[in-house]
């Protein structure tokens, strides 16, 4: 074979060698598609996962999710519009104290009263309202003139659709007289006026069972109830009915003095209780409720058809000073016995020595309580600080019944911690003139000394 065939040969040789060899060696392009090729696998394996898991979403706030306010620091919960609100409400006054008390003669009923303590009121309760217009109560009250077992105080419903008015009814504190309007954490002294709780018990006053309506303005209040008994009558028997009517007008209101003149009317149109009974009793304490013994009494009146009570009323405000008073007028109509008249009465002021007002409430036709401008703390303020004094009289006496005058003079002195607490000071100087059918003297003085710790919300 020549050289130049043997040349051509080993050069077919060397190509065919060249070009196995080039394909039995690995692309590196192709190595880095198929790494690509397997992340893009794994990536739609996540995102598959990714689409059938649940996604979180964030809650949104219900638009009628209850809020929490405090008026008067009394913990209120209300609707977001503010339609449905229910609160607690609460007040305690405690009270000590003690008397000097000197009897007449050894007739003399009581002989002694009692120093000691008292949980004048203990009340915890439900205050609402519903769909704007209905107001509602539940209270019990856990005090009293002989603190003890818990009872019914308040159970109402009302309706307060009609601008400027109240149609209210249930177990409730009836708006008769101005000092009952006035509530018992803003009354001056320990106690509301003897002729007054007489005027009251007869068929108005706390826990009583009520219908009525109440309307006002700036310039004036009008309320008329139908009542019934109080909590815990013994339902097995007749319950009485009465009426009560007050009116009160406001001649004169301004930032410098505010004047109420009023009138009431109590009319009681049957005394309730056993088949052909119809009795009535008038008897009160001395105006404080440690000892619950009661020092005036006509004791049981028989032969009663109706009782009828009228009053007159003046309070206002002149800068600093506070005043009030009523006079009553108590006429007891009789079958086969005479008729009877008794008559009472009271006259109060006060001092706010802090300068602090008491401010006229359009709602309830009477004044409010204290409201420090500077609330005690250690190192601030002093609270407010109030003097006051009250004269009070009533004469039970009439024909054959012998219930007694008796006649107090109080001076008190308040200090209103903040707008939820209070201690109050009081100190009673008065004498009873009873006698018997004999002649004989049934009459005593005293003085007493009492304490108030109040708390209210």
């Amino acid at each position: 074979m020549s050289s130049s065939c043997l040349k051509s040969l080993g050069a077919g040789l060397a190509v065919a060698l060249i070009a196995g060899q080039a394909q039995a060696q690995p692309d590196p392009m192709d190595a880095q598609i198929k790494s690509l090729q397997r992340q893009i696998a794994a990536l739609e394996k996540q995102v598959n996962a990714l689409k059938h898991r649940p996604v979180p979403v964030k809650a949104e706030k219900p638009s009628n999710a209850p809020v929490l306010t405090m008026p008067g620091n009394r913990p209120t919960f209300c609707t977001a519009d503010g339609a449905n609100c229910i609160g607690i409400t609460g007040r305690l006054h405690f009270d000590v104290g003690g008397y000097s008390y000197q009897p007449n003669t050894a007739l003399t009923v009581p002989q002694a009263m009692r120093n000691g303590v008292n949980a004048r009121r203990a009340r915890i309760g439900l205050l609402g309202t519903f769909a704007n217009y209905w107001d509602f109560g539940i209270v019990l009250d856990g005090g009293g003139s002989q603190d003890g077992t818990a009872t019914l105080n308040n159970a109402f419903i009302g309706y307060k659709g009609i601008k400027g008015m109240v149609i209210e009814g249930g177990y409730m504190d009836v708006p008769y007289t101005l000092d009952e309007a006035t509530s018992s954490n803003n009354i001056t002294f320990m106690e509301r006026a003897t002729p007054q709780v007489l005027a009251t018990d007869i068929a108005a006053g706390d826990n009583r069972a009520a219908f009525g309506v109440r309307a006002f303005d700036k310039r004036w209040w009008a309320g008329a109830y139908l009542t019934g008994p109080t909590t815990g009558y013994d339902h097995t028997t007749r319950v009485p009915v009465g009426t009560t009517a007050r009116v009160a007008f406001l001649p004169i209101d301004s930032d410098a003095a505010t004047l109420l003149i009023g009138g009431d009317l109590l009319y009681l149109w049957d005394t309730g209780g056993l088949p052909n009974t119809n009795q009535l009793r008038l008897r009160d304490r001395p105006e404080v409720r440690i000892d619950p013994t009661r020092i005036i009494d006509t004791g049981v009146l028989n032969g009663v058809d109706n009782a009828r009570v009228l009053s007159a009323e003046l309070g206002g405000r002149f800068g600093d000073l506070y005043f009030q008073g009523e006079y009553f007028h108590y006429h007891i109509n009789r079958t086969g016995f005479s008729d009877l008249n008794f008559t009472g009465g009271y006259a109060q002021a006060s001092y706010v020595l802090t300068g602090e007002k008491r401010r006229y409430s359009t709602s309830s036709g009477a004044f409010g309580g204290i409201n420090p401008k500077n609330p005690f703390q250690p190192g601030g303020g002093w609270g407010a600080w109030e003097v006051a004094a009250r004269y009070s009289y009533v004469d039970l006496n009439n024909d054959l019944v012998f219930g007694g005058t008796q006649r107090n003079l109080t001076f008190g002195l308040n200090w209103y911690v903040n707008s939820n607490m209070r201690f109050m000071l009081n100190w009673i100087h008065g004498e009873v003139e009873r006698r018997n059918l004999a002649g004989a003297d049934l009459g005593a003085k005293y003085n007493a000394v009492a304490m108030r710790a109040q708390v209210a919300f």
